[in-house]
């Protein structure tokens, strides 16, 4: 069929061409199917569906659970080839269980789902085609209406199923299910929802003129495109007010755990269109997402408002039915992605797609996402969730495809309209809900449990008397691009400006390490967040309430490993934000290499590239730069240099020759002093955000000082040299030459 085989013993060839890829058995795993953590295709699969020449691979890591440390992975996944007995078309889903048999209600799905739709296809496919020639029956296509409806009665057959199973009880348990059904004849995909778990494409969108939002990015293969993410389906939650308001035409209550506990106020106008945002903004920041509650009790409590399964919150409006979209691929489309939750709740989808596209293989992109994901939970989290991706890389597209199947369709088929044939959905951009950016409330209190004994590994020196200078260090361009990788998708670096990640760069200390060493240690309070440039460490935790007898570091969570040709994990990122023990010890498996940065370090020039941007808007005020636009004060704001001075130091001497003006920081005070008429002193006080000096830039002037500017406390200063304003202005007059 054209697929590569998995190592796993359970995988078994299906009848009707389907094979499926799975994670687990039976709800059973084995311990050590539980110690290896990490099921995936053992290489790259290729394979061409008509006119589209795909390479593909998935991945799934089962979670961390401190308080059950052999919680099977209750996430699965399935791979079709020859789907609904097309050799053209195939079938990638991925089913993300919960609840007490979730493991079970995203198996029966993987074990169940593929076969119904494939043969509900099928079935329609030869009803709709029954009056034609047998010789045209084999290239007879469904239009997008049949095609859909036979996804949703698979769906529907599917959930009805899994009620009536004596193998699990789905009352509380169920499952997400994200599937795209790909018809190669057409280059066209269905992609169908339950859920929250997601699909995404990334489109190279150089030649779109809305591309504005698009991101440039260099894959392994060197060659630079722009895919931007779009979503391939939205998170049916209680972020969504059309779904809110569903669940609670059939008087379902919609409230956080918080508000169940009267801990936060229930907003009853939260169903208004401006609060489609808001609800999602101000409750899920800790971890505490909406949910829904029977009116009659607290249960089910599902975070999610369509499930296949969950057979209490079906009568509260959980549907098993999903949304669909259908799409054409095109040449543009690059890169595919179907994930659980558990890899967007602190990636976004642009962050996904572009972790992928520094990848020229699928399965190492796989990797990539899934470590980083995990990461980010082992960081935010006492625990981490299954994380079970699937990634296919477009390789080409024929487009003439597509286009002799629609012409012999519409010619052979007139019952298929080709309106109906070719309409597809609309791609939307951005996330369809938040993305976490704090630590939960479990983990805060936690951190705040463990402070009163834990041990100090932080810098002597005080924040004010930190000497960011001593740190600086030159980096390769190549030292530069591995660093740039590790934080690209960190939440904590997705608003710093060039400047800043340029800052960051020459602040990031080299740190060689030996096989064994001890980066972190469990309990400890740090203040720096490493990259790993090379090497593998190990990540262990000892549970709470037990002790390290054996000094190892406890049980062994996962593994970064870095390679200077591939990713660069990085571990440590809360001890940017403030001091807090350390969750986990980190221990180097191998010789290495990390590249540290500060906490005071990072905090230093956040604040600064702040204060630049105050520097702007007080630059404005200055007659010269009045005519200047925001990108050209920007520029001049980039040469800003600090200046300390103290108690009684002449600044500025009237008379003498200049070659800068002044801007006070905020906490700073001078006395002014210039000649009035009459050789007469006129004494007056400079304040934070006051600035002087800038008689010098006036046209005809002698470039001298016409005050005395004094020290009346320590302070400090934004200096800005005229040689550097001419080079500004040079700049200016020749991109204003070059536009007329």
């Amino acid at each position: 069929m054209g697929c590569t085989q998995s190592s796993s013993a359970h995988n078994k060839p299906r009848k009707s061409g389907i094979e499926i890829r799975k994670a687990g058995d039976n709800g059973v795993m084995s311990k050590t199917e539980i110690h290896k953590r990490i099921d995936s295709i053992p290489e790259t699969c290729t394979a061409k569906f008509g006119g589209i020449t795909v390479r593909y691979a998935y991945l799934s890591q089962r979670g961390y659970y401190p308080d059950d440390a052999h919680k099977p992975n209750q996430d699965s996944y399935a791979v079709s080839h020859d789907f609904a007995e097309r050799k053209n078309d195939a079938f990638f889903g991925v089913f993300d269980g919960h609840g007490r048999d979730g493991d079970k209600c995203a198996q029966f799905v993987r074990d169940n789902l593929p076969s119904l739709m494939s043969k509900a296809v099928k079935r329609c496919r030869e009803r709709e085609c029954s009056n034609l020639p047998d010789e045209l029956k084999p290239v007879f296509e469904l239009s997008k209406e049949n095609t859909q409806d036979a996804i949703l009665k698979s769906h529907v057959e599917c959930n009805r199923r899994m009620h009536v199973s004596q193998d699990l009880d789905d009352s509380l348990s169920g499952t997400t299910s994200i599937s795209i059904y790909l018809h190669g004849n057409r280059n066209r995909i269905t992609v169908s929802n339950v859920g929250d778990s997601r699909a995404v494409i990334g489109r190279n969108t150089a030649n779109d003129k809305d591309a504005t939002n698009a991101i440039a990015t260099t894959p392994a293969s060197g060659t630079s495109t722009t895919l931007k993410a779009f979503a391939l389906s939205r998170d049916q939650t209680p972020y969504r007010r059309d779904e809110r308001k569903r669940c609670r035409a059939t008087g379902a209550r919609i409230l956080s755990l918080d508000q169940i506990e009267g801990l936060e106020p229930v907003d009853e106008d939260d169903d208004d269109e401006e609060n489609d945002v808001v609800l999602g903004e101000e409750i899920d920041e800790g971890g505490d997402p909406p949910r829904v509650w029977s009116p009659h009790g607290d249960y089910p409590g599902t975070a999610f408002t369509r499930s296949v399964g969950d057979a209490i919150a079906e009568e509260l409006g959980v549907t098993a039915e999903p949304e669909m979209l259908a799409r054409d691929i095109t040449p543009d489309d690059k890169i595919i992605v179907l994930a659980s939750d558990g890899v967007f709740e602190f990636l976004t989808n642009q962050s996904v797609i572009d972790i992928c596209a520094k990848f020229s293989d699928p399965l190492e992109a796989c990797r990539a996402v899934v470590a980083e994901s995990y990461e980010l939970w082992l960081q935010y989290e006492l625990r981490t969730d299954d994380i079970t991706m699937i990634c296919i890389f477009i390789d080409d597209v024929d487009t003439t495809m597509s286009l002799q199947t629609s012409l012999s369709t519409d010619k052979r088929a007139p019952e298929s309209p080709e309106e109906e044939n070719h309409k597809e959905d609309e791609l939307v951009s951005g996330d369809s809900r938040p993305v976490r950016k704090n630590i939960s409330l479990e983990k805060s209190r936690a951190l705040m449990k463990s402070k009163a004994t834990s041990i100090r590994d932080v810098t002597d020196q005080s924040e004010e008397d930190f000497d960011i200078e001593s740190l600086y260090n030159e980096k390769t361009d190549d030292e530069k691009a591995r660093i740039a990788e590790a934080i690209r998708a960190s939440v904590m670096f997705q608003n710093i400006t060039d400047a800043q990640r340029e800052l960051i760069y020459s602040v990031m200390e080299p740190m060689p390490v030996k096989k064994g060493q001890w980066i972190i240690k469990q309990g400890t309070v740090g203040d720096r967040f490493y990259v790993v440039d090379d090497g593998k460490f190990e990540v262990r935790i000892v549970p709470d309430g037990e002790e390290d007898t054996n000094n190892d570091g406890g049980n062994v969570v996962h593994t970064y490993a870095g390679s200077r040709g591939h990713s660069h994990p990085s571990f440590g990122e809360l001890a940017l934000l403030y001091s807090a023990p350390r969750a986990a010890s980190i221990i180097a498996q191998t010789d290495g290499q990390l590249w540290a940065l500060h906490r005071y370090a990072f905090k230093k020039i956040v604040a600064e590239q702040g204060a630049r941007k105050d520097a702007e808007k007080l630059l404005k005020k200055i007659d010269v730069f009045k005519s200047f636009s925001m990108e050209d004060l920007k520029d001049l704001a980039s040469y800003l240099c600090d200046a300390k001075y103290v108690n009684g130091d002449t600044i500025i001497k009237e008379g003498e020759t200049g070659d800068s003006i002044f801007i006070i920081l905020p906490g700073g005070s001078c006395e002014c002093v210039r000649n009035g008429e009459g050789n007469i002193p006129i004494v007056s006080k400079l304040e934070g955000d006051d600035f002087f000096g800038e008689e010098i830039l006036k046209g005809g002037s002698d470039k001298k000082y016409l005050s005395t500017v004094t020290a009346t406390s320590k302070l400090s200063c934004w200096i800005l040299q005229r040689a550097d304003i001419k080079r500004v202005i040079g700049s200016k007059r020749k991109t204003n030459a070059n536009m007329a």
